[in-house]
């Protein structure tokens, strides 16, 4: 069976300046890319079962603050009654471009920080 795949493109649908943690923080802030796209996009996969895939592609961005981050990616573990584990099983990020890979891998350790967190 193929895999259906549902692609977030930070740049094109939310900003390519994205930073700060939270509202106070500016427009395009971790929360509200978290609580608008991420979190959204996540439970629409997981409703359509089987064969999900989610792929958050940051290559258009310029770069990325570590609040915006930690709150847009770890913060999907805070959510209240949010299945977190199973997210991640579906949720993928990409990057081709070498000078974002630094910000891939920190994503990567932030859902990997929140997962130890909530076991």
């Amino acid at each position: 069976m193929d895999t259906d795949v549902m692609t977030i493109d930070i740049a094109a649908q939310f900003s390519r300046h994205p930073s700060g943690r939270v509202e106070a923080d500016g427009p395009d802030n971790g929360e509200r890319f978290r609580n608008e796209l991420l979190a959204p996009v996540l439970l629409k996969a997981l409703d359509r079962g089987e064969n999900q895939k989610v792929v958050v592609d940051i290559d258009g961005c310029r770069s990325f603050g570590s609040s915006f981050l930690e709150e847009a990616f770890g913060g999907l573990s805070r959510l209240p009654s949010f299945p977190f584990a199973e997210a991640l099983e579906i949720l993928s990020i990409r990057s081709a471009k070498p000078h974002l890979q630094i910000y891939r891998d920190a994503i990567l350790e932030y859902l990997a920080d929140a997962k130890t967190q909530t076991a």
